[in-house]
């Protein structure tokens, strides 16, 4: 499973790698997670506002920081 976190560096950029590693030691998965932070690469990404957060690819979340319980939703989804 790949997590990607998209964002400058700002702190809620961040918060949300926090919440993505944290929501990865809930899950009892392993991960790779990877922090995008150039701003051609987040836009390529489809990510208009930052932080954004994609799991295996799909954009979950942009532009608010997602709950730690959210990224497991996902994470279990995906």
């Amino acid at each position: 499973m790949k997590i990607t976190v998209y964002g400058p560096g700002c702190a809620k950029c961040k918060q949300t790698l926090e919440h993505a590693e944290e929501a990865v030691r809930q899950a009892g998965i392993e991960a790779e997670l990877e922090k995008i932070d150039k701003a051609v690469d987040i836009a390529r990404a489809g990510i208009l506002s930052t932080p954004g957060l994609a799991i295996n690819g799909k954009v979950r979340a942009a532009g608010k920081v997602p709950e730690v319980a959210k990224i497991v939703e996902w994470i279990k989804e995906a």
